[in-house]
């Protein structure tokens, strides 16, 4: 039969079809872009200090002074954690004595906020930790929180491309958004931390889904061109828009309830996206139903205006595949016979051969354990930047936009670097140039803050450009035989580091440099290491164990004049995988 592209050759590349399926595609990543960062408005802790009850009868003076003062991030103001013993206060208060000039308030017993806490209305109406006072000795649950979530993502990319294989990429497309959706707003109606967080873990595993089997929708769909384009640009640029449309919807909605059905939906109005946007034809054929995937193509080129030829697959070859199809179960006995469990089992063994082989060798391991850590790390540095954004001086809503505007820029970027540098060049430049303004924040003084939020983007800007290069990185180093295992294992790495970003920013708490300090120190290092890794840009995608053993050391210095194919080099330039 012929191959799938050179099928749908006379439908064109750019028609009205392709544009209409790119566009509504690129479309429904949009709610993955805020729900992926909506946990920093959902779980904002805004300033709070120990509540005074009224039955104390304090007079106006001891209510004033009944906060100790405390040095935060640099600035004094009123302890978040400890007042001073109530009945002490109450007692000087009956007296009428004043603090400060009968009272040595240095001298007098401190003690938990035990009346709760009263917290500022400036930012947030509600949220998460204001419902459930996650503050003080239960702080450490507002980390936990968006660490569940990306939870939630981890074991979503295990399980989204299984199904769409399993049962069509369409059903699984609006099914993950249904349980994106749907998990969304049954969390409005959380009554305890304990549930809001199960909810955000199944809400993680719909995101990721969604976005998984939109983008093999997309490009089993769309022609080689534009496939290339949508898998670049628009997906991430869309997912950009995403997350651009948080921070304005959380602005005029302060209560973290309201935003949430706000953020749902989107969602929904993706529904009659079901009636346009069709099954993929060539998971239709895979499957052997030729009729269904027909009635799609000649469809598109209706769409297109363009006649469709009279045969578009060879009736005999149909045939015989039906027929092979119709006796899958009887043929199936052939394969409990002893021959053929002797060859699964070693089929088997050798899949786990394939696992180890990722360290197989000195010069392969070191590859591996530092592509992993590559990718960690800048993990760690992408998710923490994006989630401390409402820690910065200045508006949280402004600064929350500028992060995800930055990303635009980003992604472009990359792309230019895929096609015109070396790969571990770019990669190591733009994880200089992030991890190395970051440093530089604890040197700017507080009272010039934009200086610090413009570094801060400029950080954002760097580690985002080189995070969406990873994926084309990864998959010219390593042969074709462990080439999907490798981006696989190294992808999984990256979603470690995304589950433990949000403690990165809890450390903010107890120095508000001292993320910054770790994150782009372990950024700056990591783009020291890439430098020590094969230049993969220009050679031939290695087929073999054996062209990646001539490795030497740590860096490639085999020399080589083949030339790539050109569909090689166009995949490999090209290929952006959004964060």
């Amino acid at each position: 039969m012929r191959d799938y592209d050179e099928l749908i050759a006379f439908l064109g590349e750019w028609g009205p079809f392709q544009r209409l399926i790119f566009f509504l595609l690129s479309a429904s990543i949009v709610p993955n872009g805020f729900n992926g960062m909506s946990a920093v408005f959902l779980a904002g802790a805004p300033q709070h200090r120990c509540r005074l009850p009224a039955s104390a009868n304090l007079s106006r003076e001891w209510l004033n002074a009944g906060i100790p003062r405390e040095v935060q991030g640099g600035r004094e103001g009123p302890s978040s954690c400890r007042r001073y013993r109530l009945e002490s206060l109450a007692n000087f208060s009956a007296r009428g004595l004043q603090p400060g000039r009968d009272v040595d308030l240095s001298q007098l017993e401190q003690e938990k906020c035990l009346d709760g806490w009263e917290y500022s209305r400036e930012l947030y109406r509600s949220t998460i930790v204001t419902e459930w006072n996650l503050v003080c000795e239960d702080d450490w649950k507002t980390p936990l929180t968006t660490s569940l979530f990306f939870v939630g993502v981890l074991i979503g990319s295990f399980i989204s491309g299984q199904l769409s294989d399993r049962f069509g990429r369409k059903s699984i497309l609006f099914a993950t958004m249904a349980v994106q959706t749907g998990f969304s707003f049954v969390q409005i109606f959380s009554t305890s931390w304990e549930m809001f967080t199960v909810l955000f873990l199944i809400v993680g595993m719909g995101q990721i889904s969604n976005y998984v089997v939109a983008f093999i929708l997309g490009t089993e769909i769309l022609g080689k061109s534009v496939r290339i384009i949508f898998s670049t640009l628009g997906v991430c640029i869309f997912f950009a828009i995403g997350y651009m449309l948080l921070p304005l919807f959380a602005y005029f909605i302060r209560d973290w309830r309201m935003l949430l059905l706000a953020l749902t939906v989107p969602g929904v109005l993706c529904i009659p996206l079901w009636w346009i946007i069709p099954e993929s034809p060539r998971w239709l054929i895979s499957q052997g139903r030729f009729k269904e995937a027909e009635i799609i193509i000649r469809k598109a080129a209706k769409t297109n205006g363009i006649v469709a030829p009279a045969m578009l697959f060879d009736s005999a070859e149909v045939h015989w595949i039906d027929l092979f199809l119709g006796y899958r179960d009887i043929l199936g006995l052939f394969f409990f016979s002893p021959q053929m469990q002797d060859m699964k089992r070693q089929q088997q063994q050798e899949q786990k051969a394939y696992i180890l082989d990722l360290f197989r060798t000195r010069n392969i391991a070191v590859i591996t354990v530092m592509s992993l850590l590559l990718w960690m790390l800048t993990s760690i540095g992408y998710f923490g930047l994006s989630l401390n954004t409402p820690n910065l001086h200045g508006n949280a809503y402004i600064n929350c936009f500028l992060s995800a505007v930055i990303e635009v820029p980003a992604y472009v970027i990359a792309w230019l670097l895929l096609r015109t540098l070396p790969r571990r060049y770019s990669i190591s430049g733009t994880l200089f140039l992030g991890g190395g303004v970051i440093l530089l924040i604890q040197m700017v003084p507080t009272d010039f803050y934009v200086l610090s939020v413009f570094l801060v983007m400029l950080g954002k800007f760097g580690i985002t450009s080189a995070f969406s290069m990873l994926y084309v990185y990864t998959s010219e180093l390593y042969p074709t035989i462990v080439r999907n295992m490798a981006v696989g294992a190294t992808s999984m790495s990256s979603r470690v580091g995304s589950i433990i970003a949000p403690y990165f920013v809890y450390l903010g708490a107890y120095d508000r440099f001292l993320p910054y300090i770790l994150m782009g120190s372990l950024t700056v290092l990591i783009g020291i290491l890439t430098l020590f890794l094969p230049e993969s840009y220009g050679n031939p995608l290695p087929e073999t164990f054996d062209q990646m053993l001539r490795v030497k050391g740590f860096r490639n210095r085999q020399r080589t004049n083949h030339v790539r194919s050109s569909k090689e080099i166009e995949d490999s330039k090209t290929q952006i995988t959004p964060l």
